[in-house]
């Protein structure tokens, strides 16, 4: 038989927190709106963190903060439990043991590969141990046989890579990418940003990755912040964020879900596209199920997915447009009163611009917004 375990000797395996902002405000004016106002989160040792929002929503000034470059007027600053800005506190950016990634990947254009990546070692570290960190990171973004070229030489996604092995080179507690792949193709971004994930996992650094593209910031991080107006509008899981909005407008910008005028009436919910039972919508309000009062009004969010067309020549929604995607097709509906819906559906559902439909909707996919 085995013995019992003594609990006393057990080390805990709880991940660290490396990152912890607790009510951060930046304001660049008296009379200006803050760009940055009580935003607090911590991000867990090893973890991505998506910052997602709009231009103009604060993410970057957040960024900025974090590594350094700003400073704020309130709030504190911890990483790895170090207090590093807050109060009468503040440490420079090269003493935060931070990574920067910048959207113009920021190369010296006249040093070559290796030495643009042993730029941030050659101050602090012996000659042997600065190159054996450069070959390192070199291999770890796959340049080998690259070193000396220069980077009017490289690719768009190769000059990227040359930047992020530039930022791991040091080792640092924290990488900061600032939408690092906004000036890449398509093609080179999907592949990219699976490669930068797998990067920081391969290596344990902890990430934060700012972009305002919502697929990209779901795929990629462990958490998504999503930020409006300078205000943390939620914090979770891409899964959380996507299927548990907290507000309209993480409901609308993360999921581009449709939005239907609603009633509530006699335990169901009446829209021009049907009426829905109450047990299958979630109220976005203090209930977990609407009750009291009736005919209370507002919009019932529905994702693209979720929406079922059935071809019916006395349906009361019509096909505007149908958009072939590859693995799936999107359709832009039209309602009685001339709402336009948008969907997607397998490549397999093929339906004709002008067909009449009749909308289902899956089951426990409906949240409701009140007015």
């Amino acid at each position: 038989m085995m013995g019992k375990v003594n609990n006393s000797n057990c080390v805990s395996m709880l991940p660290s927190v490396i990152l912890h902002l607790n009510n951060i405000t930046k304001q660049f004016s008296r009379a200006a709106v803050p760009a940055v106002k009580d935003v607090t989160l911590t991000l867990q040792e090893g973890d991505v963190l998506g910052l997602l929002g709009p231009s103009g929503c604060g993410k970057t000034t957040l960024l900025r903060m974090i590594a350094g470059f700003e400073q704020p007027q309130a709030g504190q600053i911890e990483l790895a439990g170090r207090l590093v800005a807050g109060g009468s506190t503040w440490v420079a950016p090269e003493n935060r043991s931070i990574g920067m990634v910048f959207q113009d990947f920021a190369l010296f254009p006249h040093l070559n590969v290796a030495e643009n990546v042993a730029f941030g070692l050659k101050q602090r570290d012996s000659k042997k141990l600065w190159q054996e960190r450069m070959i390192e990171a070199i291999a770890l973004v796959g340049l080998q046989g690259m070193e000396n070229r220069y980077p009017h030489e490289l690719s768009g996604g190769q000059q990227q890579r040359v930047a992020l092995a530039r930022a791991l080179a040091p080792r640092p507690t924290l990488v900061l990418l600032d939408e690092p792949l906004s000036n890449l193709d398509v093609q080179v971004r999907l592949y990219l940003r699976q490669e930068v994930r797998d990067i920081l996992k391969k290596t344990g650094t902890s990430g934060i990755f700012v972009t305002h593209d919502q697929e990209e910031a779901l795929s990629i991080s462990d958490q998504v912040a999503v930020m409006r107006q300078g205000n943390l509008e939620q914090l979770g899981t891409p899964e959380a964020i996507y299927r548990e909005p907290a507000s309209r407008f993480v409901a609308e910008f993360v999921t581009q879900a449709n939005f239907v005028p609603t009633q509530y009436c006699a335990q169901r919910w009446q829209t021009e596209i049907g009426d829905f039972d109450v047990r299958n919508v979630i109220c976005a309000c203090r209930c977990d199920r609407p009750s009291e009062p009736d005919n209370t009004t507002g919009d019932l969010m529905i994702r693209q997915e979720d929406l079922i067309l059935h071809p019916d020549v006395e349906g009361t929604v019509t096909v505007g447009d149908r958009q072939f995607l590859g693995r799936e097709y999107s359709y832009r509906l039209y309602t009685p009163s001339g709402q336009i819906l948008h969907a997607r559906a397998s490549a397999s559902t093929l339906l004709s611009v002008g067909q009449t439909v009749r909308l289902a909707i899956a089951n426990s996919a409906l949240k409701f917004f009140p007015s």
